[in-house]
């Protein structure tokens, strides 16, 4: 990858050059491309989620390469990622560094070495402090970028508060005050934007309203908000409880990390109750085998990790996997299509998790997120997750 001068790319812009009286103040020191943070002296991963938990450590810190999606009002909104939003500048992307940071929250509450968690630790001090959620929160508070990762890594900083929201362990509640101010924003911008969405977004990517939908309601569960979980739940009715033959069989796309018909199903799940859910289940996927068979549904093919827009197709088939595995649980005992989705969930986990490496960063720097959720059973076990 080639980084070009701050000279090289006005050019390339066709910008003019500038005295320094132009220039705007203080404009901070381009860092150097680094290929990743030091590692901590860790023993070799013992378990899957410590695997999975190196990922994350690996790349939480890492400021390049980095890709935002930045609006500016000047030029003194040009700065590095690490100056923009200073706590979650990492793992490529806002998103991504969001939700690595919450895997190792999620590791941290589990089963996981001495040395692991101490890494842990460390690392998740060093992201959560007063500072750096100031700068946080500098960059979220105007107006003129109200729709800042809307809806996918505002949804993801829910989950990760709901996971810390969970626990009593004093350095967690410690860490869950230091993020409640971007916490307490990102609610009030979600029941402003809620009441002016006119339709759902049933895209397989980031801006699927489904997915997050159900991650934001999982959250307002966990925390008691009531308002907030009125206000998705009358969206998600209003949206879906009409649909119907879900084209399953148009999915995926090339470029999906997420099932548009799996994770409305998913998110419909948590809104119904059960006898209503299996009923709307019925018109929404008539398909569903009653068998037992899984090879109803074949897993995304991925013919080059190092794509990163390829690559997503592995993310596809962990997603799918816990939307399979939610949509079963929620379905009564005897309901005869539930082994034949739990036996598509098994297919699709194998191949998912698998995918799972350190070899190509376009997958490493967020793929072990999609595990953890699956293999920890974050949506099905999470406060609330299910009625």
């Amino acid at each position: 990858m080639r980084y070009l001068t701050g000279a090289l790319i006005g050019a390339a812009l066709g910008l003019s050059a500038c005295t320094e009286a132009d220039a705007p103040p203080e404009e901070p020191a381009m860092e150097a491309a680094t290929p990743a943070p030091e590692r901590p002296a860790l023993p070799e991963p013992a378990t899957t989620q410590e695997r999975f938990a190196r990922l994350a450590l690996d790349c939480i810190h890492r400021p390049y390469p980095n890709k935002i999606s930045h609006v500016m009002e000047s030029d003194g909104d040009v700065a590095t990622p690490r100056a923009l939003t200073p706590m979650f500048y990492g793992c490529y992307d806002w998103h991504s560094s969001v939700h690595g940071h919450w895997l190792l929250v999620r590791t941290l509450k589990g089963e996981v070495g001495a040395d692991w968690r101490e890494a842990i630790i460390a690392a998740l001090d060093q992201s959560f402090t007063t500072e750096k959620m100031a700068g946080e929160m500098d960059y979220y508070a105007p107006d003129y970028r109200a729709g800042f990762e809307r809806p996918y890594g505002i949804a993801w900083y829910l989950q990760l508060i709901a996971e810390l929201d969970e626990s009593e362990d004093p350095k967690l509640t410690e860490w869950r005050e230091t993020l409640r101010p971007l916490e307490d924003a990102i609610v009030a911008r979600v029941l402003g934007w809620l009441p002016r969405l006119s339709y759902p977004v049933r895209l397989g990517t980031h801006n699927q309203t489904a997915f997050a939908f159900g991650l934001m309601v999982d959250y307002a569960r966990q925390v008691g908000d009531t308002e907030l979980e009125a206000a998705l739940i009358a969206k998600s009715v209003e949206f879906h409880l009409r649909d119907t033959n879900c084209p399953l069989s148009y999915e995926p796309s090339g470029e999906d990390f997420l099932s548009p018909c799996l994770m409305e199903a998913d998110l419909m799940r948590r809104v119904l109750p059960q006898a209503e859910y299996a009923a709307w289940l019925t018109d929404f996927l008539p398909g569903l085998p009653t068998d037992g068979s899984g090879d109803w549904l074949a897993p995304g093919i991925v013919l080059d990790p190092s794509d990163g827009k390829l690559v997503h197709l592995d993310g596809v088939n962990l997603s799918r996997a816990w939307a399979l595995e939610g949509i079963a649980s929620a379905l009564p005992e005897d309901d005869p299509r539930r082994t034949g989705l739990i036996a598509a969930a098994e297919i699709h986990r194998e191949t998912g998790v698998a995918a799972v490496s350190d070899t190509h960063y376009e997958g490493s720097h967020w793929l072990a997120s999609f595990a953890t959720y699956l293999t920890t059973e974050r949506g099905i076990t999470g406060a609330g997750a299910s009625q």
